[in-house]
C-alpha cells in the first residue's frame, strides 16, 4: 500500500511538473504573439518601409522554435501551406470581382490593419469548409521568407492599405498561434461579417429612393408618409434646382473605426473578467468583448458577436476564449450560440449551437483535467439546458451530451482540474448544488447534501482548491468544503461574509480569496487548514460590491464589481478604478463645445465627464433623480441636467456646484438646448410642450417666457436657429414642427423655413437628413442623429443597435451609408466639437463608444 501511494505520489508530482512547464510555454508563446503584435501596430503608425522585415522573421522564427520538438508530420507542412496559398488566390479573385459592391458595404470593424486601439478583423462564421493549418506551417513561410495572400476574413483589410505585403507578412505571423496536438482548424471565412456585401448588400445600387415618397417639382417638397400622416419636407433652394427622389447618392467620403468602449458588465454576469498571459483584461459589454491593456491603456475588440455577450471563460492554454451571446438582431446569425475564437488574432474558429439554445447562454467552461478538449455551456431555457461539446470535431463542433440541469435559476459552473476524480464538474444555482459525472458519453447527477443544515437560498459561486477539493460560497454568507469525490458536506464556515459570497479565487500559491457581495470585503484563507489569515482589504462603496475577482500580475487582484466598474488593487494596496460605467440604462451625451470632452448620464443618477484623448474620466457627480437629457452652455461654463420628473438643474461644469432647480410640470424633460447666443433656453418635454426661458445673470437666472404647444405627441428631438429666434422639433408620433419663440408660436407654412440655416442637425424628421430612415420605417426605430459641425457628414443611431454613417445632407429617402454595430440598441449619436470623433451610447448595454472618423 506504502509503495502504491508513493507511485501515485510520484505521478501526481510530474504531472504538476508537466502542467508548470506547458503553462511556461503558453505564456512565452502569448509573450511573443504579444510582441509581434505591437511591432505591427508600431509599424503601422510609422508607415515602415519593408526593410524591417527581418524583425519579424527573427521573432517568427523564436516562435517556431518553440513548438518544432512536438509538431507531428512535418513532412506535410509544405501541401499544406500550397492547398491555403491556392484557396486565398482563388478568394481574392472573387473578391475583386466584387470590389465595387464591397465599396458601399459598411463594415463592423476598421479596415485598417490592428493597432494597440483597435482590432484586426474578425471572422464571425466559419466556413462550411474547415482547412486544418499545422502553427508551424503558417510560422515557417514567414521565417523563410515566403509571403502568403491573407485569408478571407482579413481580406477587407487589406485591400486598401499602401503597405498590404508587409501587412500580410505582419499579421500571417501572428493569427494562429495554434498548440500541435490539433486542438484548434483555422476556417475561412465565407460567411464573415466583412463578406455580407454577398448576403446583405446595403441598400440597393439601383434604386435608393420608396415608392411611396413622392417630390413634386413645383412646390419643392418631398411627400413622405409616416404612421398613416404624410409630411411634407421642403427642399432647401440649393438643392432644389437637381433634387430627384430618385437621385442615387455617393456614400460618405469617410468612415468610422471604433477607439474606445466605456463601461463594463457586472451588475447581471457573473465569471466575465479575465487576464490573459499579454497582460490584456478580457471582459464584455454590449456585443463586444474588449481586450484591455491597462499599462499601455490601449484597447482591441472581438466584434463577432451579434447579441449581447454575457459569458467568458479561457481555455488551458491561455490562447483561446470561448464566449456566449444573448438573442440579438438577425433572425439567423443573431440566436443565443457560443463562438470560440483567437485572442491574439482575433479571428472566429468555431460556432457552437446556433438556434439551439434558449434566450441566452449564461455559462460557459472548458474542462481542465484533459486539456481543454471539451465545452460545457448552459442556457437560460425554461430549463436551464446543460449540453458537453467536442468543440473542435466538425464544422460547428460536435454536441456529445445534453440534459436537464435545474429548473432554477443556475448561476456558476466549474470543472474539476484533478483528473479521473469520480466527478467531472460543479454546477449550482437557486437552491441547488449539483455534481456531474462523465462516462462513455452519459451525464450522471448527484444533488449535494445539506442534511440537517441550513441549506442557503443560493449556491453563488465555486472554486476547486489544487488538492481537489470544491469550494461553495452561499447566500448565507458561508463557505462549504464538500467531502472530496463525494456530494456530502466536509466543512462548514459560518458568516465568512456579511451577506452573501458573490466569487471565489484560488491563488497561484494554493491560498483562497472570497468576495462579498454585500460588505465588499475580500478576505484571504489559508488552505488546507481553510483559516484566516488575517488579511482583509474592502472595496469603496461607490463602486459597488464585488462580483468577480481574478488574479493580476504578481500579488495584485482585479475585480469586477456590481455598479459595472473594473478595480485594481491587492491587499496591500488600496483598489483604483481602471474603468467605470453606467449601472442603468445610458439616456444621452453631451459634448463640450470647445473641447475634447463630454458628458455621460443615465437612469443611475450618474453624471460623468470623460476626456476622448486620455480616454478617463474627469470627474462624476451622483443625482437623486433618473436623468434624461442634459446639454452645455455655449460657453461650456454651465450644464443644464433634466430628470424623468419633469425638474431640472443648472450646475456649474467646473465645480459642479448646482445654481438653481426648476420644475416643468411631472413628465421627463427628453431635450433641452441654449439658442447659439446662450440667451434662451428651450426645455422639451414628454407633455408634448417646450418650455422657452430666457437666460440672464451669466446662466445663473432663468424666467419663463413661455410654452410652445401643438405636439400630439412627446417632444423628441429639437434644434435652434442661428438666428436664435425659430426652432424645429421633431414628437414621437412622427411630426415636424416649426416655432417662434418670441411670441411662442408655431409656423403654420414650413414652406418659409426651406432656407432656415440651423445651429445643429439632429431632427431625423427633416428636409436634410430624413433620409436616415429606413425603408418601411414609421420613423421611430432612429432615436438620434446629428449632422457634423462641417456639414459633411450625418450619422444616425437606432432601435437595432446600428451605428449608420451618410453623407450630410441626406434629402434621398434611403440613402446609402455605412453600418457598425457593437451596441443593442442606441440612444444618442454625436459628434465632438471638432468632428474628429463620433461618440454613441447604448442605451440599455449602459455603454459608450467612441469612433475615429478617418478618410477613406
Amino acid at each position: 500500500m506504502e509503495n502504491d501511494q508513493d507511485l501515485r505520489d510520484r505521478i501526481n508530482s510530474l504531472e504538476k511538473r508537466l502542467d508548470d512547464q506547458n503553462d511556461e510555454m503558453v505564456c512565452l508563446r502569448s509573450t511573443l504573439a504579444d510582441a509581434l503584435r505591437r511591432i505591427g501596430a508600431i509599424e503601422s503608425r510609422r508607415g515602415s518601409s519593408p526593410s524591417k522585415e527581418p524583425v519579424h522573421r527573427r521573432l517568427a522564427q523564436s516562435v517556431s522554435s518553440l513548438t518544432d520538438c512536438n509538431t507531428p508530420n512535418s513532412s506535410q507542412i509544405p501541401r499544406d501551406v500550397s492547398r491555403r496559398q491556392s484557396s486565398s488566390a482563388n478568394a481574392t479573385i472573387a473578391h475583386s470581382r466584387n470590389s465595387n459592391m464591397s465599396r458601399s458595404n459598411g463594415s463592423l470593424v476598421s479596415e485598417c490593419p490592428s493597432s494597440s486601439s483597435a482590432s484586426p478583423a474578425p471572422s464571425p462564421s466559419p466556413t462550411s469548409r474547415p482547412q486544418h493549418v499545422q502553427f508551424n506551417s503558417l510560422i515557417s513561410d514567414i521565417g523563410h521568407g515566403r509571403t502568403r495572400t491573407p485569408n478571407s476574413s482579413m481580406r477587407t483589410s487589406f485591400v486598401s492599405t499602401p503597405n498590404s505585403l508587409q501587412t500580410a507578412k505582419r499579421w500571417s505571423s501572428t493569427s494562429d498561434f495554434v498548440p500541435t496536438n490539433g486542438l484548434i482548424s483555422r476556417k475561412s471565412d465565407s460567411n464573415s461579417l466583412l463578406n455580407l456585401n454577398a448576403k446583405y448588400p446595403v441598400g440597393n445600387m439601383t434604386r435608393y429612393g420608396t415608392r411611396s415618397a413622392v417630390y413634386s417639382s413645383d412646390e419643392g417638397f418631398v411627400k413622405f408618409p409616416f404612421k398613416g400622416r404624410n409630411i411634407n419636407l421642403y427642399i432647401p433652394s440649393a438643392q432644389r434646382e437637381k433634387y430627384s427622389a430618385s437621385q442615387t447618392l455617393p456614400l460618405p467620403e469617410a468612415k468610422l473605426k471604433m477607439e474606445w468602449v466605456y463601461g463594463y458588465r457586472g451588475k447581471d454576469c457573473r465569471s466575465n473578467l479575465h487576464l490573459i498571459p499579454t497582460g490584456e483584461l478580457v471582459y464584455c459589454i454590449a456585443a463586444i468583448v474588449v481586450l484591455f491593456d491597462a499599462e499601455e491603456h490601449g484597447q482591441r475588440f472581438y466584434l463577432g458577436h451579434t447579441g449581447d455577450v454575457k459569458c467568458l471563460a479561457i481555455h488551458p492554454n491561455k490562447l483561446l476564449i470561448a464566449s456566449g451571446q444573448a438573442a440579438g438582431r438577425d433572425p439567423y446569425e443573431g440566436t443565443p450560440h457560443v463562438r470560440i475564437w483567437n485572442s491574439v488574432s482575433l479571428q472566429t474558429l468555431f460556432v457552437l449551437g446556433q438556434g439551439d439554445f434558449g434566450k441566452s447562454v449564461s455559462c460557459v467552461a472548458f474542462s481542465k483535467a484533459d486539456g481543454g478538449s471539451m465545452l460545457l455551456i448552459i442556457d437560460e431555457s425554461p430549463d436551464q439546458t446543460l449540453s458537453l461539446w467536442e468543440w473542435q470535431k466538425g464544422e460547428r463542433g460536435q454536441r456529445i451530451a445534453e440534459t436537464r440541469c435545474s429548473s432554477d435559476l443556475v448561476v456558476a459552473v466549474e470543472w474539476n482540474p484533478v483528473p479521473r476524480e469520480r466527478f467531472a464538474f460543479v454546477t449550482s444555482g437557486k437552491g441547488h448544488v449539483c455534481f456531474w459525472s462523465l462516462e462513455n458519453g452519459t451525464l450522471g447527477r448527484k444533488l449535494g447534501v445539506f442534511e440537517s443544515r441550513d441549506k442557503p437560498k443560493y449556491i453563488t459561486c465555486l472554486a476547486f482548491a489544487d488538492n481537489g477539493d470544491c469550494i461553495t460560497g452561499d447566500s448565507n454568507g458561508s463557505l462549504i468544503i464538500w467531502l472530496k469525490g463525494s456530494n456530502v458536506i466536509q466543512k462548514t464556515i459560518r458568516n465568512a461574509h456579511e451577506g452573501p459570497v458573490f466569487c471565489l479565487l484560488t491563488l497561484k500559491d494554493g491560498r483562497l480569496v472570497s468576495g462579498g457581495g454585500k460588505d465588499g470585503q475580500l478576505v484571504l484563507w489559508d488552505l488546507p487548514s481553510y483559516r484566516r489569515t488575517g488579511y482583509i482589504t474592502e472595496i469603496p462603496e461607490k463602486y459597488g460590491n464585488v462580483r468577480v475577482a481574478v488574479q493580476g500580475k504578481g500579488s495584485q487582484i482585479l475585480v469586477g464589481t456590481t455598479r459595472n466598474c473594473i478595480l485594481r488593487g491587492s491587499f496591500d494596496i488600496p483598489f483604483t478604478p481602471l474603468m467605470v460605467g453606467h449601472t442603468e440604462e445610458s439616456t444621452g451625451l453631451c459634448v463640450h463645445p470647445s473641447q475634447s470632452q463630454f458628458l455621460s448620464f443615465g437612469y443611475d443618477g450618474r453624471l460623468q465627464l470623460w476626456d476622448t484623448m486620455s480616454r478617463t474620466i474627469i470627474w462624476g457627480k451622483d443625482i437623486r433623480d433618473p436623468i434624461q437629457s442634459a446639454c452645455f452652455s455655449p460657453e461650456g461654463q454651465v450644464l443644464v441636467i433634466a430628470s424623468t420628473c419633469g425638474k431640472w438643474f443648472v450646475m456649474d461644469s467646473q465645480t459642479r456646484d448646482i445654481y438653481a432647480t426648476h420644475m416643468d410640470g411631472t413628465e421627463p424633460v427628453q431635450v433641452v438646448k441654449f439658442s447659439p447666443n446662450g440667451k434662451m433656453l428651450a426645455i422639451g418635454s414628454k407633455d408634448a410642450s417646450i418650455y422657452i426661458y430666457q437666460v440672464l445673470d451669466k446662466y445663473r437666472k432663468y424666467y419663463r417666457v413661455g410654452k410652445c404647444v401643438g405636439h400630439t405627441g412627446f417632444v423628441s428631438q429639437m434644434d435652434w436657429a442661428c438666428d436664435n429666434l425659430h426652432l424645429q422639433t421633431n414628437s414621437g408620433d412622427c411630426e415636424l414642427l416649426y416655432w417662434n419663440t418670441g411670441v411662442c408660436r408655431q409656423i403654420t407654412q414650413p414652406s418659409s423655413m426651406r432656407d432656415m440655416e440651423w445651429s445643429s442637425v439632429t431632427c431625423p424628421i427633416g428636409p436634410t437628413s430624413f433620409g436616415v430612415l429606413s425603408e418601411g420605417s414609421e420613423g421611430t426605430d432612429v432615436n438620434s442623429c446629428c449632422a457634423s459641425h462641417s456639414r459633411r457628414l450625418l450619422v444616425s443611431g437606432d432601435d437595432g443597435g446600428r451605428l449608420k454613417l451618410f453623407t450630410y445632407p441626406s434629402s434621398q429617402p434611403k440613402s446609402p451609408c455605412h453600418s457598425y454595430q457593437g451596441h443593442s440598441n442606441i440612444s444618442c449619436v454625436c459628434f465632438l466639437s471638432d468632428d474628429t470623433r463620433v461618440l454613441s451610447a447604448g442605451g440599455r448595454d449602459s455603454s459608450i463608444i467612441q469612433w475615429t472618423v478617418e478618410s477613406s
